[in-house]
């Protein structure tokens, strides 16, 4: 049996980070339990926190300050704590320059027809999150895809094709026409949702209904 999630996400999104973590930790319980046989299909699909940037993205203080305004220290305080709890040590800190994410889910693309999507979004989140990567640099971006096992020449010529571009816009509009407005955004066998980063065991419900239903309709 095969159970498939799609994870929408965006790779500037802690909470999408902190969710990844919390999804691994919901798939090692679920096949710990009685889902060695199943085979979990995890595809990553995009989503633009902020579609309103340039191409070249924009300061991060800029950013920081029009979006959170004073609030931001503290927000960013309740993140790190968490993000501790699930071994993700955030250095927002190192972080510059908030980037428009098209090409990096060019990437993420790019990667699944090679079954590197997980290592794709690993490496993106922790290049943005941990060192503070500008991800709007496509030598960063080919750096970033040589980490996970992509070719870096395949990976320049996916950011140069505008096909993929227009590829990735439209798969974020559909997110959005299903009704997505924030991320991470969870499909279980493509009829059970689950929004935002939750725990383990939230997301361990959701997938053993979705395998619980996928064996009644075989």
């Amino acid at each position: 049996m095969t159970i498939r999630i799609d994870v929408i996400s965006d790779v500037v999104c802690p909470w999408c980070y902190i969710g990844k973590r919390r999804l691994a930790r919901t798939l090692e319980l679920f096949r710990a339990g009685s889902g060695k046989a199943t085979q979990i299909d995890v595809v990553w699909r995009p989503f633009q926190l902020n579609p309103q940037l340039p191409r070249e993205g924009i300061d991060r203080s800029e950013y920081l300050a029009a979006k959170f305004g004073s609030r931001a220290q503290e927000i960013y305080s309740r993140v790190t704590t968490v993000g501790r709890s699930v071994g993700i040590e955030f250095a927002f800190d190192r972080i510059v320059r908030q980037p428009n994410t098209v090409s990096a889910h060019q990437l993420i693309a790019l990667a699944l027809r090679y079954g590197k999507q997980d290592e794709m979004v690993e490496t993106l989140f922790g290049g943005y999150f941990l060192e503070g990567l500008d991800l709007t640099r496509s030598d960063n971006l080919i750096e970033l895809a040589r980490r996970a096992g992509l070719d870096g020449q395949a990976a320049r010529h996916c950011l140069a094709d505008d096909a993929q571009r227009q590829a990735v816009l439209a798969d974020d509009d559909q997110a959005r026409a299903l009704g997505v407005s924030g991320v991470p955004f969870f499909i279980f066998e493509h009829r059970l949702a689950v929004s935002g980063a939750q725990e383990p065991e939230v997301l361990l419900r959701a997938l053993k209904e979705a395998a619980t239903e996928t064996i009644d309709q075989t």
